[in-house]
């Protein structure tokens, strides 16, 4: 005899977050989902909880979110947010954003059912708040982790970058989304320096009186800070899924990187005393947060405090560059931003002791950061996927 399925319990119930209990529930899947990925850093969840709070949080200021959950039986099993950014639906839309476009992040399913579930609701509440189109994942901004990993599971992620089950792209991909925009990581090994071509351009660049190459200033850091955010501003303003950065995300941004800021390894150049471009180079925490399973206390926090005050050895992360637009697509441009690696490149090895490095993300269509990773023999080690339905 055939037993009858339980259909209690493979009920799938997806329901908004509401209050702490769920809001906890929200951040700890990830962590249960995710445990026996040996590739996987678990982030902190202090992190994780304030950039999921209004009020703490500035994205929020311009930004609006949904949280869900989903549980069969009971039991937590999934989870996605939805959100609408002001901001980006004022970007045009060829540039990715623009009127109508909603988002969606934090994707973590037990199954594809369960994922099917969730991106279902979450496009329902971005329809029903009048958006026509669905972005995603982004978590929670362009400028937090955008984009799913579809290639380099077999490796950690580093600072700032996001680990993905390989089960979710074919998941996502099944519930009618398709690539909007692919991101890619560059792996490079430093040690040995780069191609002879590049030591030329730097050393040219080395005789040209007007540029000056400079570490930032962290005793002037907000005033550092202001200098590169503003030329971000400019520099980015017509890249795919660009949104603006406010005052108040500009001053929490500087916060949060400043422990993490080595002057050394932080580059802004000059024409005649103006600057026109930079370069943020971060050391690799998340080889230090692998083994704290999101925690800090009891001991945590001072074995990261005392790794942050000398990270060495290390490894590094480009995260961010920009020329401001008047000197983009000139031979000028690509010798600040060779001049800017190559000291980098000094400072990580010959005092933090870095092996390797990474460069990202690069859109796959920025033809001139392809062309200096090409030029400094790295390689692609990650492909992230920005996915679009019509809604």
């Amino acid at each position: 005899m055939n037993e009858r399925p339980n259909f209690v319990s493979d009920q799938i119930d997806i329901v908004p977050v509401s209050g702490k209990s769920d809001l906890d529930a929200f951040i700890d899947l990830a962590y249960r989902l995710n445990k026996d990925d040996p590739n996987w850093v678990p982030p902190l969840r202090a992190d994780v909880k304030e950039l999921l709070t209004p009020g703490k949080n500035p994205f929020f200021e311009h930004a609006r979110m949904q949280l869900f959950l989903a549980r069969r039986g009971g039991r937590v099993v999934g989870r996605i947010s939805a959100h609408i950014d002001e901001l980006a639906l004022k970007q045009p839309p060829e540039q990715g954003m623009g009127p109508g476009t909603g988002n969606w992040g934090m994707l973590e399913a037990e199954d594809e059912a369960i994922a099917a579930a969730l991106l279902a609701r979450a496009e329902e509440w971005l329809r029903g708040e009048g958006m026509t189109r669905s972005l995603g994942p982004l978590s929670l901004s362009i400028w937090d982790e955008p984009g799913l990993l579809v290639r380099g599971h077999d490796h950690p992620p580093m600072v700032m970058m996001g680990h993905h089950k390989a089960d979710y792209e074919g998941w996502v991909e099944a519930q009618g989304y398709t690539v909007a925009k692919k991101l890619f990581t560059y792996d490079l090994e430093v040690r040995d320096g780069f191609p002879a071509i590049v030591d030329r351009i730097v050393k040219s660049g080395e005789r040209n009186s007007a540029i000056t190459v400079r570490n930032v200033d962290k005793s002037q850091f907000a005033r550092e800070a202001e200098i590169i955010l503003s030329i971000l501003n400019e520099a980015w303003s017509k890249n795919w899924g660009f949104v603006p950065f406010t005052d108040s995300e500009k001053a929490y941004g500087a916060k949060k990187l400043k422990p993490i800021i080595l002057e050394g390894a932080n580059m802004i150049a000059e024409i005649d005393g103006e600057p026109v471009a930079f370069m943020i180079s971060l050391p690799d925490i998340n080889a230090k947060l692998k083994g704290m399973n999101g925690k800090l206390f009891p001991f945590n926090w001072a074995r990261l405090l005392l790794w942050l005050r000398n990270p060495r050895p290390a490894n590094f992360r480009v995260p961010l560059m920009g020329v401001v637009r008047k000197y983009q697509n000139t031979r000028l441009a690509s010798q600040l931003a060779f001049m800017m690696i190559e000291y980098i490149r000094r400072y990580a090895v010959g005092v933090q002791g870095a092996r390797r490095a990474e460069v990202g993300w690069v859109l796959e269509d920025n033809q001139g950061m392809i062309a200096i990773a090409d030029a400094i023999e790295s390689k692609v080690n990650r492909e992230y996927r920005i996915y679009e339905k019509p809604l």
